[in-house]
């Protein structure tokens, strides 16, 4: 579950959350400052600080600090050394990591959760500082003269999720979407077929749509997305497709299929082709071998990821 969903689920149950965020690091860690998971009064938790090792107990010391009625704390695990006594695992990571957690209840509108949540949902990052010592917090626009980020204050910066936009939902989107979904991006997919574009296929869709060919991005905005791929299987399709998003700024566009049917198809999109020319990846993916559908969907999805995460678009 992403951690907006367990969000909305542990305030709906009038639960008390603690947010979890790591302010500082040294050495090898599975995550650097600025991730962050949920933790719920409820005994349930969202998230991963590591790779599962010291998530249940910093749920201890989260729910310790709601019994005292405590606002924020922070916390430290030292895995430089194998016979570490906080761990005492062997874990052998040689990392440390500085861990701030921040109780989120009824009683203060569950903010500063409410606020990032607000923001994502808006396809907007979100920037906090938050105060170290009494867990207080700003926008840094909100005061004319926000403090740096120090010993005292952390700097929050949140980025939305990818949005992925499928053009064609037929079986082989299927694998295409649930990689997706896994990674935290939202998803929307499209299709003229209406035997295709069902919402009980895609559970956990931002959108499932059908669509007319001739008008297919009315009331559709595009500019919200970051990547698309075409994969309709359908000739005509997926040149209106491609027409669509050449006038989109999306900036990695995707397309299934071997080089002679791009060009095909770029020759149908005609003119509108060259607005597509530094965005287009086709043939779509990573090359990682495997001709499944699973393998395809795959080689997508890590092609997108890498993409943006070496900021290549």
């Amino acid at each position: 579950m992403d951690l907006q969903a367990f969000f909305e689920q542990e305030r709906s149950a009038g639960a008390d959350l603690v947010i979890a965020i790591i302010v500082a690091t040294e050495g090898s860690t599975y995550r650097k400052p600025g991730a962050f998971m949920l933790l719920s009064s409820s005994g349930r938790r969202a998230g991963l600080l590591s790779g599962g090792c010291l998530e249940g107990d910093l749920h201890e010391h989260a729910l310790k600090m709601l019994a005292d009625d405590r606002r924020c704390m922070m916390h430290r695990y030292d895995n430089r050394s194998s016979d570490d006594p906080i761990w005492g695992l062997g874990l052998g990571c040689e990392g440390s990591m500085t861990i701030f957690l921040l109780r989120c209840s009824t009683g203060d509108s569950y903010e500063p959760l409410t606020s990032i949540f607000n923001g994502l949902t808006k396809n907007e990052a979100v920037e906090l500082m938050i105060d170290l010592r009494d867990g207080a917090f700003i926008t840094p626009d909100s005061a004319t003269s926000a403090p740096v980020s120090s010993v005292d204050h952390f700097l929050l910066r949140i980025t939305p999720p990818l949005r992925l936009l499928i053009c064609g939902a037929g079986p082989d989107s299927e694998p295409l979407f649930d990689f997706a979904h896994r990674l935290g991006w939202k998803v929307t997919l499209l299709d003229h077929r209406p035997a295709y574009a069902v919402m009980h296929r895609f559970s956990g869709a931002e959108i499932v749509k059908q669509i007319e060919l001739d008008e297919w991005v009315k009331d559709l905005d595009l500019q919200r997305y970051s990547a698309a791929v075409v994969m309709s299987h359908h000739l005509g399709a997926d040149a209106q497709y491609l027409r669509g998003l050449a006038r989109s700024t999306i900036p990695y566009i995707g397309l299934l299929g071997p080089p002679a049917r791009r060009e095909r198809l770029l020759a149908d999109v005609g003119p509108l082709a060259a607005d597509l020319a530094t965005r287009l990846r086709a043939p779509v993916g990573l090359n990682l071998g495997g001709r499944t559908p699973e393998a395809i969907a795959l080689s997508i999805v890590a092609e997108i990821q890498a993409a943006f995460s070496l900021n290549a678009v």
